[in-house]
């Protein structure tokens, strides 16, 4: 087996803590297969540098499906679920305050129902970046934007790596999920050491400090590193030419943290917006109470969105393919699941588990989900239905073996070498 040598590991671990803000294709050091992308991080690969291979299958076909009546917005239900959310969680978040200065003891019951309404705030964010909540562009973009601010996550670069996601679902060659997981092959090089470090990371209680993670922290320091990126750019510019213009030093830049000029746009905005509602916040109702609250919903939604997102394409049978053969109606059945939730989850979770239509179609807003499957169920009967129960179980398949196109276990790996 080959490793990383021990005296390069610390050097290793903050280079590729660093490249995880990078929105460049993965072709970084060796140890990034232990780290990934701390199970969490979109955008592996920049969309406008890859293309897949698709070959259709002979049983059931896209024309099949009934998808068109259910694309139609409406705005007067979008509106609707916006304030039946963003009210309530005010409400709460007010409610909260006035309890912990009470007892903190008695926050567990708020902060729960906290923890919900963020995760939908995230869901009808999902639904902005589709451009299927709203009928227009404008306000999708818009509403978009302040459920970024709420959710702390800079919407539209969030938005375009998820379309990578649904562009290349199935085909893992080019997008390896949420969890950013290697081959078998990869993981049989490695030690004993970084096949304990990879597996540990992707434990389901990571999902709470990644959670944190990836909302709170990284697109601060993702701001922070492209604007020192973009200031090394600079004076090597003005040290070739000092007549040189911000105009001609900007055109001339290559970004390492965002795609377009909109993506830096949002994400300075979105900083701006969430920085500074925190500081408000921690002088209105003091710094240690407000983070004590803020870090438990932010944590906890995020985990909970992480870990619905990771399950409803990393299970036994899910489609796991290679470029070649790839196929993406394949992917959106077989590479997707129907998870069966509770009728309250299905609410807080803007009926995100009706997973398979929403992959055959982006467009069609959260509200008609539901009525679209149920139109179209008799197409999707050999796709993979999940239950609540079932969800620890999907998180033991984080290995994809290339040779049979499947996601395996470490214990299913291991037995296979023995």
């Amino acid at each position: 087996m080959t490793g990383l040598p021990a005296d390069q590991l610390g050097c290793h671990l903050l280079a590729c803590f660093a490249a995880q803000f990078s929105p460049e294709p993965a072709q970084s050091l060796p140890f990034d297969v232990l780290i990934g992308s701390l199970p969490l991080m979109t955008n592996q690969i920049a969309p406008s540098l890859v293309t897949s291979a698709q070959v259709e299958p002979a049983a059931v076909k896209r024309s099949d499906f009934v998808l068109a009546p259910y694309v139609r917005s409406n705005d007067l239900w979008a509106t609707w679920q916006i304030v039946n959310t963003l009210v309530p969680y005010g409400l709460l978040w007010v409610a909260v305050i006035y309890v912990a200065r009470v007892s903190i003891w008695l926050t567990p019951p708020l902060l729960v129902l906290m923890v919900l309404f963020s995760g939908r705030c995230f869901s009808l964010m999902h639904d902005c970046g589709h451009q299927s909540l709203f009928r227009s562009k404008r306000m999708n973009r818009l509403v978009g934007f302040l459920l970024g601010v709420i959710n702390a996550i800079p919407q539209y670069p969030w938005s375009r790596g998820h379309a990578f996601h649904h562009k290349h679902n199935g085909n893992w060659d080019l997008y390896r999920g949420p969890s950013a997981l290697v081959s078998s092959e990869t993981f049989l090089k490695m030690t004993p050491f970084q096949q304990g470090f990879y597996q540990f990371l992707r434990h389901p209680l990571m999902l709470f400090p990644g959670g944190f993670f990836y909302l709170v922290i990284k697109p601060r320091v993702a701001l922070l590193l492209g604007l020192f990126h973009f200031a090394g750019h600079a004076m090597a510019c003005l040290k070739a030419d000092i007549r040189s213009s911000l105009n001609s030093i900007w055109t001339s830049y290559k970004p390492k943290y965002w795609y377009t000029t909109l993506e830096f746009q949002d994400l300075v905005l979105n900083n701006i917006c969430v920085v500074a509602s925190w500081i408000i916040l921690s002088r209105l109702v003091g710094a240690g109470l407000f983070w004590s609250l803020y870090s438990v919903v932010m944590a906890c939604s995020a985990a909970l969105f992480i870990c619905i997102f990771f399950v409803q394409h990393n299970f036994e049978g899910s489609y796991a393919h290679r470029t070649e053969g790839w196929n993406s109606l394949t992917g959106a059945i077989d590479g997707t699941s129907l998870l069966r939730l509770p009728a309250i989850l299905n609410w807080f979770t803007a009926d995100i588990g009706y997973h398979n239509i929403h992959h055959l179609c982006s467009r069609i807003p959260n509200y008609h989900l539901r009525a679209c499957h149920q139109r179209n169920a008799s197409l999707l009967t050999g796709a993979t239905t999940l239950t609540v129960r079932q969800i620890p179980d999907c998180f033991a398949f984080i290995l994809w073996d290339r040779s049979t196109d499947s996601l395996q276990s470490v214990e299913q790996v291991q037995a296979a070498q023995a």
